[in-house]
């Protein structure tokens, strides 16, 4: 039986704070083998955060890629919790589950390359524990340019015209696709290029019965315990 894969979406972020430490401890504590979390190049470091504003989050103010990482690192990103970097987050999880690496703003690729590399080297993860994904594409493609041992998944918020034609060719591990947008036609035609399927945002028991039956490969959900 293929193996059911579960992101605990930005950590259990259904409990505390999106993508904090708090969050990425909660999920390791439910059990969870994959989290997923978003990164913006700041200052030479990979901070965790989603929004390319602070409002949302925080109690900081701007665009995150206009302020300093002094100035991030001394926000509240609920209950206390500071932005992590995402090395802080390597730290925690070590080989304890998978992580997938959303790239969120420009110039992420090389710093996550680089990062990565340092992981492996030190042997606390494997290339299979690992996966960077974006919607951002040209930065995907620079980043498997840099690091084509690590998996990468292809974000997209709509349906491609000839559906997952788009990742085969970047040499995608998988497409990663909004719940609302997938098809049994869709699935089948990632299937058929030898790609893995990833929905987001599965948050009920309901709508995970729905995604298993369109053959889906594994959610990303806010509630890793409520669906695993």
């Amino acid at each position: 039986m293929r193996e059911f894969i579960f992101f605990a979406h930005r950590g259990a972020s259904g409990y505390e704070p999106e993508n904090t430490l708090l969050a990425f401890e909660l999920a390791l504590a439910m059990g969870a083998r994959w989290i997923e979390l978003d990164v913006y190049a700041v200052d030479g470091e990979l901070v965790v955060i989603h929004d390319d504003r602070l409002e949302r989050t925080t109690n900081g103010t701007g665009f995150v890629m206009d302020r300093g990482l002094a100035y991030l690192r001394s926000l509240d990103a609920g209950k206390g919790q500071k932005i992590p970097l995402l090395r802080e987050v390597f730290d925690l999880v070590s080989d304890l589950a998978g992580v997938n690496i959303e790239l969120k703003g420009p110039g992420t690729a090389a710093p996550a390359s680089a990062l990565i590399a340092a992981v492996i080297t030190e042997r606390r993860m494997t290339a299979e524990q690992l996966i960077v994904s974006s919607f951002n594409h040209k930065e995907l493609l620079r980043f498997k340019d840099m690091r084509p041992e690590i998996r990468i998944g292809a974000l997209v918020s709509g349906v491609p015209r000839r559906s997952a034609r788009f990742a085969e060719k970047m040499g995608a591990y998988a497409v990663h696709a909004g719940m609302n947008t997938v098809s049994r036609r869709f699935v089948a035609d990632a299937h058929h290029r030898g790609l893995k399927f990833f929905v987001y945002t599965v948050n009920t028991g309901e709508d995970l019965q729905r995604m298993r039956n369109m053959g889906v490969d594994g959610v990303f959900t806010n509630y890793p315990d409520l669906l695993m």
